[in-house]
């Protein structure tokens, strides 16, 4: 006997929560970032320059524990961390590389919404 899934509204609904793990403005690019292989934690840095290192902290301490991200630290000194995807990690890097692949194939259609979503309503 299937078991039928709660309503899209329901917060058990399985989209929501996929939806719940990713959907703020950083976890999606760290996913893309981290697709790529372990990277270290300056490398990361560098790729998404506009995260502050506070951010960038936070939101790999809340992958590490949703079990999304792996962290390596060595013992060296300076500290040396490394961070990669745990095969969970992989499996939700594809729907996001989905809706990536489909903002780059709707560019124009994108930027139009986002315009209209910045300017200023006449109300």
């Amino acid at each position: 006997m299937t078991k039928t899934p709660p309503p899209v509204y329901d917060q058990r609904y399985p989209a929501r929560q996929l939806l719940d793990l990713i959907a703020d403005k950083w976890t999606p690019i760290l996913l893309y970032c981290l697709s790529g292989g372990t990277r270290r934690f300056s490398e990361l840095q560098h790729q998404i320059p506009d995260i502050s290192k506070k951010m960038l902290i936070q939101v790999l301490r809340r992958l590490e524990s949703d079990g999304i991200v792996e962290r390596k630290v060595y013992p060296v000194v300076p500290p040396k961390t490394e961070y990669r995807l745990t095969p969970l990690g992989r499996r939700i890097h594809e729907p996001v590389a989905m809706l990536c692949r489909w903002a780059v194939e709707n560019e124009k259609d994108l930027k139009a919404v986002m315009r209209k979503r910045n300017t200023p309503s006449k109300h």
